[in-house]
């Protein structure tokens, strides 16, 4: 199996969904060229029939942006996915995201349908989009909260279809990885068609373990994953590409994956969108926190200065982070405090 993992970020859709997040045409653009020099494989661009403004900014970075698949999220609905497909006609590389609920909760209370009503609609909507574009992506909706035998029958039926990617979305934060892990492990195994298609993680972070999720679903065949930097999105937010990215980049050796993020860029990009979109980072975020390379306690200090690799497992210049930070505190010993007076030009003298 191909060790590549595709990086798809949809920090300007389901990111640009959180209130008081949102982005004008020149902003989204701004994020975009940032985005396109990290490496992401696939940038989501927006949600075109969902005003005129998001059509708008679709277009635009679709005569911006070159190196990756420009992608556009629809609804199974004929209209959507026309509007779609007009946003992606300047793309060198389109993509329409379309999909439909796979859960009995969303058939029976949000959509009021059956589920043989819902494979034939999610055919449909597949092929109608293939009518437009060769990479068409199906999301299975909720798919975290599925019966296992129908979300493998949907994900063949869309296959069948013609879906290039299908998207096997924890829509709700509700599964332990564990749980999501084993479910793509189910489809990878009793999906006839499997291989003609590319699964893909989408997270939620809802209990606290959209990372460790979308690792399950790697480790377990998912070649695709749906990040947002800085893990913005709907409530408590989507997979953070930053951690995935580190993920991969730490434990390469074991679990023999990789993608083609260029992490030097990832603290600089951070900084980007947390100033675009007015939302700070909480000072404890792996990776991209203020605090994920500071050192405040006096044990830990000393640690540091000897070796950084003492309590460090990345360098923070690898991520784009200027330094290490040594905090002096109540609780700094000598190390840190002859350090700090290095740093101001001052000579420590050491007296019996």
């Amino acid at each position: 199996m191909n060790n590549k993992i595709f990086i798809f970020d949809t920090t300007l859709r389901d990111g640009e969904q959180v209130p008081g997040c949102q982005l004008n045409t020149i902003e989204k653009i701004e994020v975009a060229l940032a985005l396109e020099a990290l490496g992401v494989d696939v940038l989501e661009a927006g949600f075109p029939i969902s005003s005129p403004g998001d059509f708008k900014s679709v277009v635009e970075i679709t005569k911006n942006i070159f190196n990756p698949t420009i992608c556009a999220l629809t609804r199974a609905v004929a209209a959507d996915i026309d509007c779609a497909a007009e946003a992606l006609k300047h793309a060198k590389r389109g993509r329409i995201h379309t999909g439909i609920g796979s859960s009995d909760i969303h058939i029976k209370n949000k959509l009021k349908t059956t589920r043989e009503a819902i494979l034939e609609k999610a055919a449909w909507a597949t092929k109608y989009a293939r009518n437009y574009v060769d990479d068409v992506e199906f999301f299975c909706e909720d798919a975290g909260r599925a019966d296992l035998e129908f979300l493998a029958k949907m994900v063949e039926t869309v296959i069948a279809a013609g879906a290039t990617v299908v998207n096997i979305p924890d829509t709700t934060g509700y599964c332990l990885p564990e749980q999501y892990g084993a479910k793509i492990a189910y489809l990878m195994n009793n999906v006839p068609n499997i291989d003609k298609a590319i699964l893909s993680a989408h997270c939620h972070n809802d209990l606290g373990m959209a990372t460790a999720n979308s690792m399950a679903a790697l480790q377990n065949g998912a070649r695709q994953v749906e990040v947002t930097m800085n893990g913005i999105g709907e409530r408590a937010g989507n997979t953070s590409l930053e951690e995935i990215a580190m993920v991969l980049k730490s434990h390469e050796a074991n679990l023999h994956l990789q993608c083609d993020i260029n992490i030097k860029k990832i603290y600089p990009t951070s900084r980007l969108i947390t100033r675009l979109m007015r939302m700070p980072v909480q000072p404890n975020k792996a990776i991209v926190g203020r605090n994920a390379f500071s050192h405040s306690s006096g044990i830990h200090q000393d640690g540091v200065l000897k070796n950084r690799e003492n309590y460090e497992i990345i360098n923070p210049h690898d991520v784009g982070v200027p330094e290490s930070l040594i905090v002096l505190t109540a609780r700094s010993g000598r190390a840190a405090l002859k350090h700090r007076l290095e740093k101001l030009g001052l000579k420590w003298i050491k007296r019996n």
